[in-house]
């Protein structure tokens, strides 16, 4: 496959950066897109360049290193799909092919296709640990847990936190990112104790860190990798309005 690859390049944050187009000429259809990447480095190092940056660490589409846009599309426009995921056999020869970091405020590019998510680890980092008993494992039928509660639990928790959401999103919105965050446990038993203060404390977070709010385009649902639906949007602002509700008349008790 011939290809042309516009590519992002910044040699760092605090650089500024420009597209580099790029020409590869023996591309292969059984490559991913992450390999296709690979094998233009190996050409800019043998020619003396520096190589393209780009994140990555299991290639199997479960670690959420790898996301940056390809045109235009969070991992490109195959659904429920990684960049690592992505084969070239779904480009066509000759394509141009224009790739590009992630853009948001709160991921400030450090590198070419990196960027921090730092941010993302600090919405987690805010909404604490669950005070649940640690130790030996309970049995399996100690604490029921609904099927459906279950299912939707599991649903929220895989999601892998590429960032792609806030990427797709036209506020820079990581309300599925923290919905889904904030589910996973709101839906168990075990985090029901901290379940309102731990929706306080992430959405505070994610404001604080200069994330948009969401205005429901759904652009989030459509590029998420693992297919997490905005119904935990949704969700998360029920629990954050009881929440503040219950704040509130805490307070005014107090006084």
């Amino acid at each position: 496959m011939r290809l042309k690859l516009k590519i992002w390049r910044q040699a760092g944050s605090e650089d500024k950066g420009k597209f580099v187009t790029y020409e590869l000429e023996d591309a292969s259809e059984h490559m991913s897109f992450l390999e296709m990447l690979d094998v233009l480095n190996q050409k800019l190092i043998l020619k003396g360049d520096r190589p393209v940056a780009f994140e990555h660490d299991c290639r199997e589409g479960i670690c959420g290193c790898c996301g940056f846009m390809v045109n235009g599309f969070a991992h490109g426009q195959m659904r429920k799909t990684t960049v690592c995921q992505l084969h070239m056999r779904h480009f066509k020869d000759g394509q141009t092919i224009v790739i590009e970091p992630f853009r948001s405020k709160a991921f400030p590019v450090v590198q070419d296709l990196i960027i921090d998510r730092t941010a993302l680890d600090k919405i987690v980092q805010a909404g604490g640990f669950i005070s649940a008993r640690t130790g030996s494992a309970p049995d399996a039928n100690a604490t029921p847990i609904s099927k459906e509660k279950a299912d939707l639990s599991m649903d929220a928790a895989a999601c892998i936190g590429c960032g792609a959401c806030v990427a797709a999103c036209p506020n820079g919105s990581a309300m599925l990112f923290t919905a889904a965050k904030i589910s996973h446990l709101g839906l168990l038993p075990q985090g029901q104790p901290e379940r309102w203060q731990r929706a306080l404390r992430m959405v505070d977070k994610m404001e604080e860190l200069g994330f948009g709010g969401c205005s429901n385009h759904g652009e989030c649902e459509a590029v998420c990798p693992k297919g997490i639906s905005i119904d935990f949007i949704a969700r998360l602002n029920r629990d954050f309005m009881r929440a503040s509700v219950t704040e509130k008349e805490t307070a005014i008790r107090k006084v």
